[in-house]
């Protein structure tokens, strides 16, 4: 069976609208309401949650390629271009600022062109010492095929499964500028279909080497923030891919090998979307809370020691807090470390972990749990 890029009519998509008008106002719908739920948050409400959700997207488009970014450099990363105040920021590598910048550019200058220019520049930011782990990377050109046509392999060595084959490199280029001059025209598709068509598309035609899932995640976005006409990001589709990774490539897979009607696919994706939203829920409710918390607290006298590392848990700190941890990252004494968490602790904020381990541990006691005085 051919590949759709291999098909007389590439690529000229079809989709059924009868199947897709029900999903598509269901999500539209979902999609106004949560703007207009954060739109009613404060300014600095919505801006924690704009950092918390474009975080976790450059976190998790990352991880869908197999690779772990430190959390905390991404977050002071973004904070930073962004211009918030959000204390604690540490130093973030190149690698984790070219992802950052590729994502910023592609949802805070939404309503710029999309050229290969523009995409060679996100490229190059992707990979900003020309490698991909230890290979040398074709960087901010298109690919060529001089190392064999561009596969998505999976398997051991030997026993290697083809799930996929690009277009020749000859004729990236070409593909790439009906793709770019359709991306950027108005042909009254709505923007979110359109997300989920470009998608499809820029992954079908694999221009670059290395990097293509996660600039086709960005396009993606920048569709999204297209349809919303807005810079503010409060869902994570990147993230819900994450979650279900293998559905969205066997999806992928069943469409790139079938004929040029992707209503599947367009089916797949409004789905996946909706339940995006649902992780929006999720950090909504993560950021009220951490906004109760410090109006609860607002009279209280507290280091900046302390202020950081509640911040820190109220951020989903990862793994256990220990004394030793709290001095490395605070770059204080073991004791002064133990004085701070005692401190809280009399206060009832911060409670000692059931045992477990060699180390003691300590979280934050729900709202209601009453104070413990030890």
């Amino acid at each position: 069976m051919p590949y759709i890029h291999e098909l007389e009519d590439w690529p000229t998509f079809t989709w059924d609208h009868r199947v897709l008008v029900g999903p598509l106002a269901a999500v539209r719908h979902r999609q106004g309401r949560l703007i207009g739920r954060m739109e009613g948050l404060g300014f600095d409400l919505r801006s924690e949650a704009t950092l918390r959700t474009m975080t976790e997207d450059v976190v998790k488009s990352s991880e869908i390629e197999g690779e772990f970014l430190d959390r905390g450099q991404v977050r002071s990363s973004i904070a930073r271009r962004l211009g918030l105040d959000i204390g604690g920021l540490v130093p973030a590598d190149r690698h984790v600022e070219g992802v950052v910048e590729m994502m910023l550019d592609a949802t805070q200058n939404y309503e710029k062109e999309l050229t290969d220019e523009r995409l060679f520049g996100w490229h190059a930011a992707l990979f900003p010492t020309g490698r991909s782990g230890m290979h040398r990377n074709t960087v901010a050109s298109w690919r060529d095929d001089r190392s064999g046509p561009m596969q998505v392999i999976s398997g051991p060595f030997g026993r290697e499964r083809v799930h996929y084959e690009a277009p020749k490199a000859a004729r990236v280029a070409g593909d790439m500028r009906v793709l770019l001059d359709w991306f950027n025209a108005q042909q009254g598709i709505d923007p979110v279909l359109k997300a989920g068509i470009s998608h499809l598309w820029f992954v079908t035609i694999h221009p670059f080497e290395d990097g293509n899932g996660r600039i086709a995640r960005a396009i993606a976005d920048m569709q999204l923030a297209r349809s919303e006409q807005s810079t503010q990001r409060f869902y994570s589709m990147s993230a819900q891919i994450r979650q279900e990774r293998k559905a969205y490539y066997d999806i992928l897979e069943r469409t790139q090998k079938g004929d040029l009607d992707i209503t599947p696919w367009l089916t797949w994706f409004l789905a996946c979307l909706s339940r995006a939203f649902d992780g929006a829920e999720g950090i909504l409710a993560d950021v009220l809370k951490k906004a109760r918390f410090w109006e609860k607290h607002a009279g209280d006298s507290m280091n900046e020691r302390q202020r950081d590392m509640l911040n820190r848990l109220l951020d989903g700190f990862e793994g256990k807090l220990t004394s030793s941890k709290w001095a490395k990252i605070q770059k204080c004494s073991p004791d002064t470390a133990l004085r701070d968490i005692t401190d809280l602790m009399q206060r009832g904020i911060l409670a000692r972990d059931a045992r477990g381990g060699r180390s003691t541990s300590y979280s934050l006691v729900a709202d209601e749990q009453a104070p413990t005085n030890e």
